[in-house]
């Protein structure tokens, strides 16, 4: 589909294909003109919420694709949305594809988190009495190692190790932690939610031109959405 950014045509033609792809499929509105995609998969326990989220947009410069960054997070997402089956999780999982996570054009880095994370923002507040955010980020790249970020919760990140574990992904997911990064977790831990982020920040292509088709490894994203399947069947 070539660059997403938010609001921008092919993000909403993006949008409409991911609305109607999933269980459930409905927009959420976000400020500035951007919107959300949310499914809700039934679980066994109603009572229980968990979010499932990646954001759709790509950052706003010339040519960029954003294989990596936005695209293969919402691949793995869209297929465990369209694998989970109503009642075969304990808690009810809401699928969130977040508008907006990219800053607009000129706005620095300094800024992100009070002019990115739109999507994710508007999310926290509305499903806030989650018991659990989980979000995919750069999920794909070809040496794939994604250790526990900064703000993760250590003990659904140990929950996600030993399933990485059961279905031989575990190298993917090291023993080790990586600093801080500001993403669409950050909203739903400021509001107290524990979550995760998965992401490979070790990533050369970062908002370079070079982050499209040749960067990706099917076989990251294979690992990762096994990996994903097994942890919420644990749930």
């Amino acid at each position: 589909m070539g660059p997403r950014p938010a609001g921008s045509a092919a993000s909403q033609q993006l949008a409409a294909t991911l609305k109607a792809s999933i269980r459930g499929g409905r927009y959420q509105t976000v400020p500035g003109g951007l919107r959300n995609v949310v499914g809700t998969i039934p679980g066994r326990n109603p009572r229980r919420v968990v979010v499932l989220g990646a954001h759709y947009d790509t950052k706003d410069l010339a040519g960029f694709v954003g294989a990596n960054d936005g695209a293969r997070g919402t691949a793995v997402v869209r297929q465990l949305a369209r694998t989970i089956k109503p009642r075969q999780l304990r808690p009810t999982l809401v699928v969130v594809f977040f508008d907006g996570e990219e800053t607009p054009r000129g706005v620095p880095d300094t800024q992100f988190e009070r002019y990115g994370l739109r999507g994710s923002k508007v999310a926290a507040r509305a499903f806030r009495t989650a018991e659990a955010a989980l979000v995919l980020d750069f999920v794909a790249d070809k040496e794939l190692a994604i250790p526990r970020e900064g703000m993760s919760n250590r003990r659904l990140w140990a929950r996600l190790r030993t399933a990485a574990g059961r279905v031989g992904a575990g190298r993917h997911f090291p023993a080790r932690e990586q600093g801080t990064v500001l993403d669409d977790h950050t909203p739903f831990v400021r509001r107290g939610i524990p979550a995760i982020d998965l992401i490979d920040f070790d990533f050369d292509c970062w908002h370079q031109p070079c982050d499209d088709l040749s960067a990706v490894s099917q076989r990251s994203i294979d690992a990762v959405g096994e990996t994903m399947m097994a942890f919420l069947a644990g749930l």
